[in-house]
C-alpha cells in the first residue's frame, strides 16, 4: 500500500533541492521589494516572509479565464463570483484572459482585470496572464502563421526567429505574459493528433527551432523587462511525444540512451542557450514513473544538471491526476505531496491538489520549504517580466504594433519558405500564367477565399472555376464522424475537371482529423490510421482518368501514407497547415512567382505498418524491408524539390582527422543549374561507422538555407565539432569515441556526397 512520504524526506528534499536557492540576508523594510533599483533575487526576499502561507499558495496557481472574466457588453471588465473570490489573495496567473476579443479591446480588459489584481491583494503582486502560440498568439486579432511544423520545413532558422518575436510583441501588446509554448518534443508518430504542434522528428532540428521560437518569444531576454515580449513555456518535459500507439495519455516508453541522446538536447538547449522562463512537465508517465511526480527529472535533470531557474508548470490537472488517474497516489493531498516535491511549481487549473496545501501545512509543517521554494521562482518571473513596476499596456500602441503590415509580410514569406515540393513529374510546375488556360480549384480542403486568392495572384489571363464536393467530417468539435461517400459530389468535381485544362486537388486533413485527444473520454484527436480519410484516393484517381494533368495541394495536421496520391498526382504541394495566407502563398509557388524551398520535417511512410520510423533510427533497423510493400520510406526527411536543379561538388574536408580538442570544416560547392533565383538547403549528416553501441543509420548535424541566381555557385561549408560526436556509452555517460566518421552533404538524408574522417584521442 501506497504511503505519503514522510517528513524527514520532505525536509531532505528541499536541502538537496535548493529550497532557500536565492535565500538573502537583506534586511528589508516593508515595501523593499517595490525598490526597483534592488537586485530582483533581494526583491523577492523582500516580499517573501510578508505573505501568508494561503497568499504563497494563491501564487502557485492559475486559472482559466473562462471561469468567469470577460467583458461585459460594454466591453468593461466583468468578473464572476467564483473568480472574485480567488483573487482575494492573489493569483500566480491566468489562461487566456481575452482571448475571444481583438488586441485592442483585450489590452483594455487586461489592464481592467491586472488593476483589480493589484489592488485587491495585501502587497499588490500581478498575476501572469498566460497565452499559447500554435498559429502565432492563440488569440483573436493576432498575426496567424503557420504552426511549427510548417515552419519546421522552411529550414530557416532565422525566420523562425523573426515569426516569434511577433509572436511576442504581439502577446505583450494585448497585455499577456508568458505562453505555453513552444513544444520541445521529438514527435515521430503520425497517429498522434498533435503532432504539428511541434517542429519534427529530428532531435538537431527541433532543438534549433525551439531555441530560436525562445529566444525570439522572449526579445532575446531583454525584452522581458523591457515589456515588449512574453515568457516562454518549453514542453512538454519529457518524452510525451513518444506515447505508445500515438494515444494521448497513454504511457511513455523511452530508454535512458536515447532520452539523453535525442529527447532530451531541445529542453537542454530552451534551458541553457535560450533562457526559457518556465518548463512545462509532460501529462504522461517515463518508463513508469509519472512525470508530474517526478523529481529525478524535474529536479535532478532540470535544475541540478542544467541549472533552470524557472518555474515548472503542470500541464492541464496533472498533479491532480496522480491520485485519479495515474494510480500513484492514494489521495489528493498525496498527489498534492508527490507534485510539491518532485519540483512543480504551479498547479494549472486544478481545484483538488494545491489547494488542500494550506491545511496540508498544518500538519506537516516542513512542507513550507517546499512552498517558499516554488514561491521564490514565481515572483522571480514577475519581477524579470517588470510587473511590479510597469503591469499596464499603452494602448495607443496596440494598434501600431499588432498585424503590422510587415508581420503580415512575414507569414507570407514563411508561407513560401516552408511549402515542399514533393513530387514534380515532366516538369507540370510551375503554371504559367500568359496562356489562357482554365483551372479547377476542387476537393474537401477548398477554403471560401481560395478562388480569389488564386485570381490574385494568377492575373487576367487564368480562369478558375471551384468546387469543395465534400466534407470530410461532421465537423463536430469532440469526436467528430466521418461522413457518408458522396457519390454524387464525386460525379459532379469529376465534371468540373473535365471542363478544365487542369486540376488543383486540395487534399489532405484539417482540425477536425487531427487534434489534441483532451481528457474527457468523449473528446478524441489521435487515430489507428495514417491514410488519407474518406473518398479522396478515390477522387483524384477519377480526376486523374480524365487526362489531363492534376496537382495536388496537400493540408494537413499529421504525416499521411499517400501512395494514390504519389502514383496519380503529376505534382505534389505538401503545405501542411499554412498562415491565414495559406492560399496566396501556394498560388504564388504554383504559377512561378517563387520556386519552393522547404524540406520535409518528418519521414513520409508507405504504410502505418512501418512505423516507428525516422530517418534516424539505429542502422540496424534498415537491414529487412516488409513483404509486399516498396522499398522504403514514400518521401524521405529533408526532401524537397525545387523549380532549378541543384548540382553538388568538390566536397571536401580541411582535416581528415579530428581530435577532442580540435574542430574541422567540410565544405561543397552548389550550383543553380537553372535559370531563375532558388533557395535551397544545404544539409550536413554524420555517420559514426562504428561505435560500442549500436548507432544512428546518420544524424543531422547542420544545415544552411542559401539563395543562388541563375547559374550562380557558392561554397557552403559546415564546422564539425567533438560535441557532434558524443554519445552515451555503455556506461552511461557522455563520450568521445576514436574511430571512423562519414560525412555525407546534400539535398536530403537520401540524396548527398560523401567524405570520411577519424577521431583519434
Amino acid at each position: 500500500m501506497k504511503k505519503l512520504l514522510i517528513l524527514p524526506l520532505a525536509i531532505l528534499t528541499c536541502l538537496l533541492y535548493s529550497c532557500g536557492e536565492k535565500s538573502s540576508t537583506l534586511q528589508s523594510s516593508s515595501n523593499d521589494y517595490k525598490d526597483a533599483s534592488l537586485a530582483i533575487d533581494d526583491r523577492v526576499e523582500a516580499l517573501l516572509p510578508k505573505l501568508s502561507l494561503e497568499e504563497k499558495v494563491a501564487q502557485m496557481r492559475i486559472f482559466h479565464a473562462n471561469i468567469g472574466t470577460k467583458p461585459d457588453e460594454n466591453g468593461k471588465l466583468k468578473l464572476s463570483d467564483r473568480v472574485i473570490k480567488k483573487l482575494k489573495l492573489g493569483i500566480a496567473g491566468i489562461k487566456n484572459p481575452g482571448e475571444h476579443i481583438d488586441a485592442v479591446a483585450a489590452a483594455k480588459l487586461n489592464n481592467e482585470l491586472q488593476k483589480y489584481i493589484i489592488e485587491n491583494n495585501r502587497w499588490g503582486i500581478p498575476a501572469l496572464f498566460v497565452t499559447e502560440s500554435y498559429n502565432g498568439v492563440d488569440a483573436e486579432g493576432c498575426t496567424k502563421f503557420g504552426r511549427p511544423m510548417t515552419s519546421a520545413a522552411s529550414f530557416n532558422v532565422e525566420l523562425v526567429r523573426q515569426q516569434w518575436d511577433v509572436v511576442g510583441r504581439e502577446a505583450r501588446l494585448r497585455g499577456m505574459h508568458m505562453c505555453h509554448s513552444p513544444e520541445a518534443d521529438i514527435v515521430r508518430d503520425p497517429r498522434f493528433g498533435r503532432m504539428s504542434e511541434a517542429f519534427g522528428e529530428d532531435t538537431y532540428l527541433t532543438t534549433q527551432m525551439v531555441k530560436n521560437a525562445i529566444i525570439g518569444v522572449q526579445g532575446d531576454y531583454e525584452g522581458l523587462g523591457k515589456g515588449t515580449h512574453i515568457g516562454a513555456v518549453a514542453k512538454h518535459f519529457a518524452g510525451y511525444g513518444q506515447v505508445l500507439g500515438g494515444s494521448n495519455f497513454a504511457a511513455i516508453e523511452i530508454s535512458e540512451r536515447t532520452l539523453i541522446d535525442e529527447i532530451y538536447p531541445p529542453f537542454e538547449a530552451a534551458v541553457k542557450e535560450a533562457k526559457t522562463l518556465g518548463i512545462m512537465a509532460s501529462h504522461g508517465d517515463l518508463n513508469g514513473i509519472a512525470s508530474h511526480g517526478n523529481p529525478e527529472l524535474l529536479t535532478g535533470v532540470l535544475r541540478d544538471q542544467w541549472d533552470f531557474k524557472g518555474y515548472v508548470v503542470s500541464d492541464s490537472n496533472d498533479i491532480a491526476r496522480l491520485f485519479y488517474f495515474m494510480n500513484v497516489a492514494e489521495s489528493p493531498e498525496a498527489a498534492a505531496q508527490m507534485g510539491l516535491e518532485a519540483g512543480i511549481d504551479v498547479d494549472l487549473y486544478a481545484e483538488d491538489s494545491y489547494s488542500y496545501l494550506p491545511e496540508m501545512v498544518k500538519k506537516n509543517p516542513e512542507l513550507e520549504q517546499l512552498i517558499d521554494r516554488s514561491v521564490r521562482r514565481v515572483l522571480r518571473t514577475k519581477f524579470i517580466l517588470g510587473l511590479f513596476d510597469n503591469p499596464y499596456i499603452d494602448i495607443d500602441a496596440v494598434k501600431k504594433g499588432v498585424r503590422s503590415q510587415t508581420s503580415l509580410e512575414l507569414a507570407k514569406t514563411s508561407d513560401l519558405e516552408s511549402i515542399i515540393l514533393l513530387k514534380n513529374e515532366n516538369k507540370a510546375l510551375p503554371l504559367s500564367k500568359d496562356s489562357r488556360v482554365k483551372v479547377a480549384l476542387l476537393g474537401p480542403l477548398l477554403k471560401e477565399n481560395t478562388k480569389a486568392m488564386f485570381e490574385s495572384v494568377a492575373g487576367n489571363n487564368v480562369s478558375f472555376i471551384a468546387e469543395k464536393g465534400f466534407q470530410l467530417t461532421n465537423q463536430k468539435g469532440g469526436a467528430p464522424k466521418l461522413l457518408d461517400r458522396d457519390p454524387k459530389a464525386i460525379a459532379s468535381l469529376v465534371n468540373k475537371a473535365k471542363v478544365a485544362d487542369v486540376s488543383i486537388l486540395f487534399l489532405g486533413g484539417d482540425e477536425f482529423t487531427s487534434k489534441e485527444a483532451y481528457f474527457s473520454s468523449s473528446t478524441l484527436g489521435d487515430r489507428a490510421t495514417i491514410d488519407p480519410v474518406g473518398p479522396q484516393d478515390e477522387l483524384i484517381e477519377k480526376i486523374k482518368a480524365v487526362g489531363k494533368p492534376v496537382i495536388v495541394v496537400l493540408k494537413h495536421r499529421r504525416t499521411l501514407s499517400i501512395n494514390a496520391i504519389a502514383k496519380e498526382a503529376d505534382a505534389i504541394l505538401d503545405t501542411w497547415d499554412l498562415s491565414e495566407f495559406g492560399d496566396e502563398s501556394t498560388a504564388k509557388i504554383i504559377f512561378g512567382d517563387v520556386s519552393p524551398s522547404g524540406k520535409s520535417p518528418v519521414t513520409i511512410p508507405r504504410s502505418i505498418g512501418q512505423l516507428p520510423y525516422h530517418y534516424s533510427m539505429k542502422e540496424i533497423n534498415y537491414k529487412k524491408e516488409y513483404l509486399f510493400l516498396g522499398q522504403g520510406p514514400l518521401y524521405p526527411f529533408g526532401h524537397g524539390l525545387s523549380y532549378v536543379d541543384f548540382e553538388y561538388s568538390d566536397i571536401a574536408i580541411s582535416n581528415s582527422d579530428i581530435t577532442p580538442d580540435s574542430e574541422i570544416e567540410v565544405s561543397v560547392k552548389v550550383t543553380n543549374k537553372g535559370n531563375i533565383k532558388a533557395k535551397e538547403v544545404v544539409q550536413m549528416y554524420i555517420k559514426d561507422e562504428i561505435g560500442s553501441v549500436t548507432r544512428p543509420d546518420k544524424e543531422l548535424k547542420g544545415f544552411s538555407k542559401i539563395e543562388l541566381d541563375a547559374g550562380e555557385s557558392k561554397t557552403v561549408s559546415f564546422k564539425i565539432t567533438p560535441k557532434m560526436l558524443e554519445f552515451t556509452g555503455i556506461k552511461m555517460e557522455k563520450i568521445l569515441e576514436a574511430g571512423d566518421y562519414t560525412v555525407k552533404i546534400g539535398t536530403s538524408s537520401q540524396k548527398y556526397l560523401e567524405t570520411t574522417f577519424k577521431l583519434k584521442k
